[in-house]
């Protein structure tokens, strides 16, 4: 197969995913991607533009913390074609769910760390921050 205009090569499409070149072959041995990737006369991979958008949605699906099981389903569905619409839906659903509750544990935490945070600047302020949580001697 011949390279066509707006065809990329492995480094144009781990420059514009940000993805490493071993892990675009993890990707394509994993059947992440949505379509078989060809291989020029030489051997080289082929990608379209297509395949860095698909790329990018997984970059931010796992940024997001999907498991990389939940993004090989989903990318089965979509690779399926039409008529599974309901399913994505519901794994989408369910990832959004998660990223929810991760949002919300953070938001907990943040209060805390937030909470020592003022109390600090109190102490920072008024000078009483000398021995402020220092450890103290076992006896």
């Amino acid at each position: 197969m011949s390279r066509h205009e707006g065809d990329l090569s492995i480094g144009e499409v781990a420059e514009a995913t940000g993805l490493s070149v071993h892990a675009l072959r993890f990707f394509e041995r994993e059947g992440l991607f949505l379509r078989p990737i060809p291989r020029s006369s030489g051997g080289q991979r082929i990608y379209e533009p297509a395949d860095v958008d698909w790329l990018l949605l997984c970059n931010r699906l796992r940024d997001s913390g999907m498991p990389i099981a939940m993004l090989k389903e989903f990318a089965r569905l979509v690779r399926s074609g039409p008529g599974n619409e309901a399913e994505r839906l519901a794994l989408l659903r369910e990832h959004e769910q998660a990223v929810r509750a991760k949002i919300s544990d953070l938001n907990a935490d943040l209060k805390v760390i937030h909470g020592k945070v003022v109390a600090y600047e109190k102490h920072v302020r008024d000078g009483t921050a000398a021995g402020v949580w220092s450890p103290t001697p076992s006896g």
